[in-house]
């Protein structure tokens, strides 16, 4: 660790007025994309020029000197600065960029807009040259003042000597005075070199110790942009991500991504994998992984009926799938397609991605390359299958993997209408939350705490006393009624509600004590076909068997 600790070097300094600017402007320093925006007010860029020209120390700079090229900021207002000449490193601000971007507006008398719009002109930035050494010297409101007595910063630095003379003649010493202060100033700066990008992000995030740490996204983000190659990774996940709004996929993280990516790249989606991907290869692979990606989740809508990626037990499943379609173009068939199908609920039964995701999954690319060469994988952890597992596991929580597996089943069926058998919408934003308008208690609860209050409130609300609905249904029509009641309003008004509530994994017959009230019929019956549901869609092996 020492020996990896030593071959960073941080380097204590100085920079000139002079050296700063053409730095900047030739694009030797730059500002990488996930420092935060500029928002320094004119109030306190005229305070840190103050402190400039009293000779006051501003703070140091710390800059990262490096071989990578990053996606970093392309101009500071109507300014545009040049990419850094090929051979040359790179210096950009770990530390000091609110500072540094100050003084530069300041020095050019930029124009900024913010994002409401408003622009400031830090071109009326002025220093009073009447002062005396203990009040400000620097203001940005000139009312009260001879202009005469005050002149703008800008002109103060760049000024022409005849414009000096005639307007301000009295005053051309104290004028020669702070622009030597400026240009003399020795601007404090630690250079960090030979520090790989992860090293670099960790610097910043230490610094920065009460902001927001960066993501891994982030940092992959600034690592991974090629100007020439046109790739920026922040705009291809971005518009992935549009491509799978169009079919209510939309909620997929980042990270989930990145992983897909690592896996296709090196079977391995650790931080630290991730953080060493090559820069070429990951930028090469990106088309085939947006590919498989995409294959993956039709597969997953398709094949599995989920309709909304709010309804996945884990988005980490996708990356697995996404392996599999990156080394199999075709949509599984056969056995594979049992052994696919098989992997994805042993991941639902078991909660495989609750804890440890990134190391299981790694793991887990061994079990697929099996299915790949059509082999069945051994699993470690038994599944249960059984109708008091699922009891045992079903209290009813939307964020719940498990719970996310059954309204899979649920979905699966393409649940409709009890009024009219119309499909029923699911959407993402109405599955986040277990008072979602689309859950529906098939017993009501608030009937359910009236007429059967010795009924555990668990057991009611219970995966097994779930169904998906509108919101006209749920909230309109059954609100809290006994179910004999208003099945029995269906039953007059849809002659087809038998498959309709077939379709929720419900039955109106005799025996279900759906028409009688009798919830512990119901439930029981209601779970008994969750189990059968569930054993038509997993391979049990002896292990299960004697688990």
């Amino acid at each position: 660790m020492d020996n990896q600790v030593s071959q960073y070097q941080s380097l204590p300094g100085n920079m000139l007025y002079n050296n700063l600017i053409s730095n900047i402007e030739q694009g030797q320093i730059k500002i990488p994309q996930f420092q935060r925006k500029f928002v320094w007010s004119i109030e306190e860029t005229a305070g840190l020029i103050d402190s400039i020209l009293k000779g006051y120390p501003i703070g140091t700079f710390i800059i990262w000197e490096t071989n990578d090229r990053l996606r970093s900021v392309r101009n500071i207002g109507n300014f545009q600065f040049p990419d850094t000449p090929d051979g040359n490193t790179v210096q950009y601000v770990l530390d000091g960029q609110q500072r540094m971007t100050s003084l530069y507006v300041a020095l050019r008398g930029a124009k900024l807009e913010d994002d409401n719009g408003q622009i400031t002109d830090y071109s009326e930035i002025y220093v009073n040259l009447s002062a005396k050494s203990d009040d400000s010297l620097v203001l940005t409101d000139k009312t009260g003042y001879q202009d005469t007595q005050i002149i703008r910063f800008v002109d103060l630095l760049n000024g022409s000597l005849s414009l000096l003379l005639s307007k301000y003649n009295d005053y051309i010493d104290t004028i020669d005075a702070y622009r030597k202060a400026v240009q003399t100033y020795q601007f404090s700066k630690i250079d960090v070199k030979n520090a790989p990008i992860e090293v670099a992000t960790e610097i910043f995030t230490r610094i920065n110790i009460g902001g927001k740490p960066l993501t891994l996204f982030e940092i992959m983000a600034a690592k991974t942009y090629d100007e020439a190659k046109k790739f920026d990774l922040s705009e291809k996940y971005d518009a992935l991500i549009e491509n799978l709004s169009n079919v209510d996929y939309d909620t997929i993280s980042s990270s989930t991504v990145l992983q897909a990516v690592s896996v296709c790249l090196v079977k391995e989606c650790t931080r630290k994998s991730i953080l060493n991907l090559e820069k070429q290869k990951f930028i090469d692979v990106w088309p085939r992984v947006e590919s498989a990606f995409e294959s993956a989740v039709d597969y997953l809508r398709s094949f599995y009926k989920i309709p909304v990626s709010q309804l996945l037990p884990y988005d980490a499943l996708l990356v697995p799938f996404t392996y599999y379609f990156f080394h199999h173009k075709d949509i599984p068939a056969g056995l594979q397609q049992d052994l696919l199908q098989d992997y994805f609920w042993r991941c639902v039964l078991t909660s495989r991605f609750s804890s440890a995701a990134e190391t299981k999954l790694t793991q887990d690319m061994k079990l697929i390359d099996k299915i790949l060469n059509n082999e069945q994988p051994v699993y470690d952890v038994p599944i249960d299958t059984s109708v008091e597992f699922i009891r045992n596991h079903g209290y009813f929580s939307a964020g719940s993997a498990f719970i996310k597996g059954m309204l899979c089943l649920l979905a699966y069926q393409q649940p409709v209408s009890y009024q009219n058998n119309g499909i029923v919408h699911i959407a993402n934003d109405w599955l986040k939350q277990a008072n979602s308008k689309n859950y529906h208690h098939f017993f009501p609860k608030a009937y359910m705490r009236k007429a059967h209050p010795e009924v555990d409130d668990w057991l009611v609300n219970h995966i097994g006393n779930i169904t998906i609905v509108d919101d006209f249904l749920n909230k309109r029509s059954i609100r809290d009624r006994a179910p004999s009641k208003y099945i029995s309003e269906y039953m007059a008004q849809n002659p087809n509600l038998e498959k309709a509530l077939n379709s929720h994994l419900i039955s109106a017959a005799s025996g279900w004590g759906v028409l009688e009230d009798d919830y512990q019929t119901f439930f029981q019956n209601r779970l008994n076909w969750f189990c059968e549901e569930l054993n038509k869609r997993v391979i049990v092996t002896q292990a299960d068997r004697t688990a």
